[in-house]
């Protein structure tokens, strides 16, 4: 019998080699899986992220001037816009972060139909990002200083919340009313093109307003999903906005979503 012990012993190395291979394999399955199921929700986390940071950013930005010293508040008669010379690295963060937020909305919806990985805890994700960095961090670049301002930012959050949650279709890639990350682009691309004009703002946040509680049609333009110019402007913007200065990022979103909110159906429809 002590012939034989050798070779079991031999077997049952084989037995444990083969073991630890498989589990190996199915382990790196199961990773494999997990990241195609996940990797859209990990854009809308993404996104998410940015958009809280955006929040903190600016509600940060009135605190300590840029060379550290204390910032007290505005002199009677002075305008909030004189204030910007304090902070610009706070405010172009904000800008640059909902930027980065409007990138990522546009790709995980994308990634998520073309690795067939959609459900109802990524929509959910989704319009939770949306409101967040969309919403709330977006409307913080009003600036809201008294009553009416306040009244105008709680007017664009809740204009928002309207779109993602009363406005849909039934019809498939098609929004009712203009969809936020676009009018969130368009305001934060003002914002840094402008240096923060209070007054511009405002007067662009009420037309967003306006265009995003109005009951039309916008298409669902499927920037990585159809044709190839397409693409071409989404990796321009993504460019644009982690490897060039502000002033060129922030006008080649605006012409991006200018584009996308009057000539929705000419040049962005899934056909165009």
């Amino acid at each position: 019998s002590a012939l034989h012990r050798p070779p079991r012993r031999v077997a049952g190395i084989f037995q444990s080699t083969k073991k630890l291979f498989l589990s190996e394999r199915t382990g790196r399955g199961q990773t494999l899986e997990f990241i195609r199921k996940n990797a859209a929700n990990g854009l809308s986390v993404a996104n998410l992220v940015a958009g809280l940071s955006s929040v903190l950013c600016s509600l940060n930005r009135w605190g300590k001037r840029e060379n550290g010293v204390k910032w007290k508040g505005l002199e009677k008669g002075d305008h909030p816009v004189f204030a910007l010379s304090a902070l610009p690295r706070q405010y172009h963060h904000s800008c640059w972060l909902l930027l980065v937020g409007f990138l990522l909305d546009l790709a995980d919806g994308a990634v998520a139909r073309q690795l067939n990985a959609c459900s109802a805890l990524g929509a959910k994700l989704d319009d939770f990002a949306d409101f967040t960095t969309f919403g709330l961090a977006t409307a913080l670049l009003l600036q809201p200083q008294g009553v009416l301002d306040g009244l105008l930012a709680i007017a664009y959050v809740m204009a928002v919340f309207t779109r993602l949650c009363f406005f849909s279709t039934g019809i498939p890639f098609t929004y009712r009313g203009l969809p936020c990350p676009y009018a969130s682009s368009l305001l934060a691309g003002t914002f840094l093109l402008t240096e923060g004009h209070v007054t511009l703002l405002r007067v662009t946040a009420v037309v967003m307003i306006l265009f995003m509680v109005d009951r039309g049609f916008y298409p669902h333009d499927k920037v990585l999903e159809s044709q190839f110019w397409k693409k071409v402007v989404y990796a321009g913007g993504v460019v644009a906005v982690l490897f060039l200065p502000p002033a060129v990022a922030s006008v080649y979103c605006l012409t991006w979503s200018t584009s996308y909110i009057i000539f929705p159906f000419a040049i962005w429809s899934c056909e165009a």
